[in-house]
C-alpha cells in the first residue's frame, strides 16, 4: 500500500464516518478515478505538439495516454472531424494514489503564485476539477527537454451524493484548499 491509501484507510474513513454520523464505512465517499487531460488546440497547426503532448502526459501518469479526436467539423478553428485534438489518461487503484500524492506534495506547492485551491471547483456529484498551467511543475518532465509549454485538467471522481463529504476527503488528504 501507498502512503496515500493508507492515509485515506486509517484517517480519512473514521473522520469522515464521525463528522457525517454514517453507520458503515462503506458510506464514506471513495475516489473512483482520475482523469488527466491535456487539450492540444494547437495540435491542428503543428503536429509535433501532439506528440510532445503524449510523450509528456505518459512520463507524468506512468501510463499511455488516448489520444482524444474532435467529433465535428468547425470551419472558424479550421478544425476537422476525427483530427486529432488531445490526449488523456484515466487511472484508478494504486497508480491514482501515487498521482494524487505527486500532486498535492509535490506540484501544488511548486506552482507561482499558489494561495490554494478553489472550493467552487466541486460539481454538483461531489468530483473536484483543476487545472494545472503547464508541465513542467511535475518532478518526471525536464524543463530542458521541453519543447512547447502545455497545460492540462485533472478532474478527481468521487463515488459519493454531495460536495461537503467529497470536501472533508479530500481536505484530510492534505489537498490545500484556501478557506
Amino acid at each position: 500500500m501507498d502512503r496515500l491509501s493508507e492515509r485515506y484507510n486509517k484517517e480519512v474513513v473514521p473522520a469522515v464516518i464521525k463528522q457525517f454520523n454514517y453507520k458503515s464505512r462503506w458510506e464514506v465517499p471513495r475516489l473512483d478515478k482520475i482523469v488527466v487531460n491535456m487539450g492540444v488546440g494547437k495540435a491542428t497547426e503543428e503536429k509535433d505538439r501532439m506528440e510532445a503532448a503524449v510523450k509528456d502526459l505518459a512520463a507524468i501518469t506512468g501510463q499511455k495516454p488516448i489520444v482524444t479526436r474532435a467529433r465535428v467539423s468547425v470551419d472558424g478553428f479550421k478544425l476537422r472531424k476525427n483530427e486529432p485534438i488531445g490526449c488523456k489518461v484515466t487511472l484508478r487503484g494504486r497508480r491514482m494514489f501515487e498521482f494524487l500524492d505527486r500532486v498535492i506534495s509535490i506540484v501544488l506547492p511548486r506552482q507561482k503564485d499558489f494561495r490554494g485551491l478553489s472550493r467552487k471547483s466541486f460539481d454538483k456529484q461531489g468530483n473536484f476539477n483543476m487545472g494545472i498551467a503547464e508541465q513542467s511543475t511535475f518532478p518526471e518532465i525536464n524543463i530542458d527537454n521541453v519543447q512547447f509549454v502545455q497545460g492540462m485538467d485533472i478532474t478527481i471522481v468521487i463515488n459519493n451524493k454531495g460536495t461537503d463529504a467529497s470536501y472533508t476527503v479530500l481536505k484530510t488528504l492534505g489537498m490545500p484548499f484556501r478557506d
